[in-house]
């Protein structure tokens, strides 16, 4: 084969993956151009060009699988910023509010779905199911609005990302516990794999609260460096997320302590400017993803049960997360408004689903009712928040 042919070859192997990035690219500007004028959220934009390029849509993109790799790597690096970015003695300090909330909440929104399931005959099974996925939020969505807002350094922003975290984190037994549910029980080496991957994680974390500062060798080379500082940073966010997923862990849960070592290290300081760009690619391609799992058909089709799960979530997540939070100890003004942050189900919620399907917990029916309703919630989240701070404006203190 000669050149001529060889270079003709490499173009035909690499031209479908640049259309893919180009047709992306160009309806990401369009629409997200009309969400500036409205003041809406890019999120929801990159969610909608999704749908309509996607294979249930105009089927310009029909190969979401390589999107939906891509789009995974921008979940770990959102929790690799998280963990560069927030305050864990915070958190700690404040531990009631993210620990005791979350596994309440979880336990109430199991409760919310048996009732309307009841109603419905829906299995236990899928009770289950639905019950967890309603019940976590969305890190991407929360932690940009936080973030647009101005308000993650503060008490409440600190205990929503706690919360966040701890969601994060339970997504583990709650994958083992579906599994438990399809008669998939895991062996004693997998648990003993699990809980040991648990506790090294905990003793990093705590060592990493001890010490205030961390050098790495060679810090005055790196310190100079930048190239050296970004792959650096890269080893430290995807190594750690490697470690975590081999022990059976959530591989953002390790990218989030990989974040917390960078941060304290100050060779690395350049770092959070440098990778910022890598983060808006690679969270918008993953919800550009999310787009391309909705069908439209079947959401016309079954608007009635959409509607009322998604219904569902914002009012059980809304309302529980905030009487939780009252109760702690905050106002009632600073809880609503924690709740109206969290109501939209999150994206490890996909996770959960897929997860149900593939081991035959549910069938293709109650997995795209899944799918259905947490893109709707995350398309709409940006609405209900604002009805809902109108509503908290009007509140007394």
């Amino acid at each position: 084969m000669n050149k001529l042919s060889q270079s003709l070859f490499l173009s035909i192997q690499v031209d479908p993956i640049l259309s893919v990035l180009v047709i992306l690219s160009i309806g990401i500007i369009l629409i997200s151009f009309i969400f500036k004028l409205l003041k809406q959220p890019y999120i929801v934009a990159y969610i909608l060009v999704g749908a309509l390029m996607g294979p249930h849509g105009l089927r310009l993109i029909t190969n979401e699988s390589l999107i939906s790799d891509i789009g995974s790597f921008g979940l770990v690096l959102l929790l690799f910023f998280i963990g560069m970015e927030i305050s864990l003695p915070k958190i700690i300090a404040n531990w009631k509010i993210p620990v005791l909330g979350t596994l309440i909440q979880v336990i109430f929104s199991v409760i919310a779905v048996w009732i309307v399931g009841y109603l419905f005959q829906w299995k236990f099974n899928h009770i289950i199911v639905l019950g967890f996925v309603i019940s976590l939020s969305s890190s991407a969505i929360v932690i940009s609005y936080l973030q647009d807002k101005k308000v993650i350094d503060s008490n409440l922003g600190q205990n929503i990302v706690g919360i966040l975290l701890v969601q994060d984190i339970l997504v583990v037994p709650m994958l083992i516990m579906l599994n438990y549910l399809a008669g998939e029980t895991l062996s004693l080496y997998e648990i003993g794999k699990q809980i040991f991957g648990g506790l090294l994680i905990l003793m990093l974390t705590i060592w990493v609260l001890k010490k205030k500062e961390i050098r790495l060798p060679f810090g005055g080379h790196i310190r100079k460096d930048h190239e050296i500082q970004v792959f650096i940073a890269f080893a430290f966010c995807f190594g750690f997320s490697l470690l975590t997923s081999f022990f059976g862990l959530s591989s953002a849960l390790g990218a989030f302590v990989g974040g917390m070592i960078v941060s304290k290290a100050k060779e690395t300081a350049w770092v959070h400017t440098s990778l910022h760009a890598f983060r808006i690619v690679f969270v918008a391609l993953f919800f550009v993803s999310v787009g391309m799992l909705i069908d439209l058909d079947f959401l016309t089709e079954n608007i009635k049960f959409v509607s009322i799960m998604v219904l569902l979530a914002f009012v059980t997540n809304t309302f529980i997360n905030a009487i939780i939070v009252r109760f702690l100890g905050e106002n009632w003004k600073d809880s609503l408004y924690t709740g109206a942050i969290l109501a939209q189900i999150g994206e490890f919620s996909f996770i959960l689903g897929a997860t149900a399907y593939f081991i035959g917990l549910v069938s293709e029916n109650t997995y795209q009712l899944i799918v259905s309703t947490i893109s709707v919630t995350l398309i709409i989240s940006p609405i209900w928040i604002v009805i809902m701070r109108k509503i908290i404006a009007t509140i007394r203190q």
